[in-house]
């Protein structure tokens, strides 16, 4: 399912593991299991479109022709701490990729993101490919932020990959980055008065690290 720039992920693999991430009797390392899992689904979705080139490649039955990854330079940006817990599973599929990372930290009271850390490799050329981490999109506020700083570092191909996505931030980060795509794997309900997700998952971060 597919909206401006965002698509929803819908297969009943993927309904099957939000499922069990949304239990809160779920323990942590099965939690980390099922962020993995969704996270690849998430990267295959998203990198559909990756540049290939053909070449030439013998089978033990007989020549053929064959294609290969051609991106120049591939950087994965987890939004600290909660996208780190996406991280394994991109490097599992892109394991050549760089890693570069953004902190922010909200502010309870606005639920604004107030950033306090940046290591990301500065674009080259504009070709390469920024592919953010962070398990929920829900005021938008961090992943409107990255996407922004990233931009100022001079990217020009940027996606955005989370688990669980409420209508507003939707809206917000498709109003301000209409250009970057998104993928998600549920879209819930609503915002609650706290900002959190409904009906969500509680707080990402928490379940993986088990800092409940």
């Amino acid at each position: 399912m597919r909206g401006t720039m965002t698509t929803v992920l819908n297969h009943p693999l993927v309904a099957h593991r939000v499922t069990l991430m949304r239990d809160a009797s779920t323990p942590p390392k099965l939690f980390r299991e099922l962020v993995n899992e969704v996270t690849e689904f998430l990267a295959y979705e998203a990198l559909r479109d990756l540049r290939v080139r053909q070449i030439d490649v013998a089978t033990p039955v007989a020549k053929t022709r064959g294609a290969k990854i051609d991106e120049p330079r591939i950087v994965i940006v987890p939004i600290l701490r909660a996208g780190m817990g996406m991280l394994d599973a991109m490097l599992g599929v892109l394991p050549y990729a760089r890693v570069g990372v953004l902190g922010m930290q909200r502010n309870e009271e606005t639920a604004e993101p107030v950033p306090y850390y940046a290591k990301v490799p500065e674009a080259r050329d504009g070709s390469e490919l920024a592919i953010v981490t962070d398990p929920m999109l829900a005021t938008g506020g961090s992943a409107c932020d990255a996407v922004a700083q990233l931009k100022k570092l001079g990217y020009r191909r940027i996606r955005f990959l989370n688990l669980i996505a409420a209508p507003e931030g939707i809206a917000r980060f498709e109003r301000e980055h209409p250009d970057v795509a998104v993928f998600t794997a549920a879209r819930d309900e609503r915002l609650n008065e706290r900002f959190y997700i409904v009906p969500g998952l509680g707080d990402a971060g928490d379940r993986i690290f088990g800092t409940l």
